[in-house]
């Protein structure tokens, strides 16, 4: 019975590990495929603006932050948000996101494009943040996060492993949301992507 008991123990804590190992490589490869993505194809930036950049930098993957937030629907009014040109989309609060890690408590406002009316964007919601890695560490105007979700939801799974920068943070060319200041957090959130070596 005891030699059972310990099998299946075994066979219990190798799938964990299995499971820790794929997610691992899941977020590794989303990574390295960015990276290529940015410095390799002329898709994102161009071969001038590639040269400035010395590497792309991220925390360790940590499975720590994926977190489980509660959901409090909370709408806002509709408001032109600002960016790093003069273009002002149109956003709603639709509520927000309550985190607790590490004893230390955060709350995040997750915010609609209302320009985006496809019934593909239903679900589709957008959290930029500034958090109190920024802006020596993250960057200064915010990193965002993409995600799914209902305004039904009470909570939401989030993984700030996926956390990630707005292209203008690597070209000029690019128009990127302004993190809203109810966004800036005093929290280190110490996973997702960091501020890139640039050469001077």
């Amino acid at each position: 019975m005891k030699l059972n008991l310990l099998a299946a123990l075994f066979f219990l804590s190798l799938g964990v590990v299995n499971a820790q190992n794929y997610y691992l490589d899941s977020i590794q490869i989303e990574r390295d495929n960015f990276e290529h993505k940015l410095l390799q194809t002329d898709s994102i930036i161009n071969k001038e603006e590639q040269q400035s950049i010395e590497k792309l930098n991220h925390f360790p993957i940590d499975s720590s932050w994926v977190l489980t937030a509660k959901f409090k629907k909370k709408k806002g009014k509709i408001f032109d948000m600002p960016t790093t040109t003069s273009r002002t989309p149109k956003y709603q609060r639709i509520g927000y996101l309550h985190f607790e890690k590490d004893n230390e408590k955060f709350k995040l406002a997750v915010y609609k494009n209302l320009g985006l009316t496809a019934e593909e964007y239903k679900n589709y919601v957008f959290v930029p943040f500034v958090d109190a890695n920024a802006p020596e560490i993250t960057y200064g105007g915010g990193r965002y996060l993409d995600l799914e979700m209902s305004i039904k939801d009470k909570t939401v799974s989030v993984d700030f492993n996926k956390t990630y920068n707005p292209y203008c943070v690597y070209s000029y060319r690019y128009s990127c949301p302004i993190t809203p200041k109810e966004n800036h957090i005093d929290v280190k959130v110490n996973a997702g992507i960091m501020n890139p070596d640039k050469t001077l």
